[in-house]
């Protein structure tokens, strides 16, 4: 892998972690999106899995 490559890839690692953060903090925050964002985090690991099982 080339140095860019890796910078791209740990670049999106932290964002990642950044919007995770961001949706539990609105979770701890507001309780009444706790079901909404359980439903669109749901939806974010299936399609993450679905991605991994195709990569080559």
């Amino acid at each position: 892998m080339s140095m860019i490559a890796l910078l791209v890839v740990l670049l999106l690692v932290l964002v990642g972690l950044l919007v995770i953060g961001a949706l539990g903090y609105a979770a701890y925050r507001r309780p009444v999106l706790t079901q909404p964002l359980m439903v669109a985090l749901t939806g974010a690991a299936v399609l993450v899995a679905v991605v991994t099982a195709d990569a080559p």
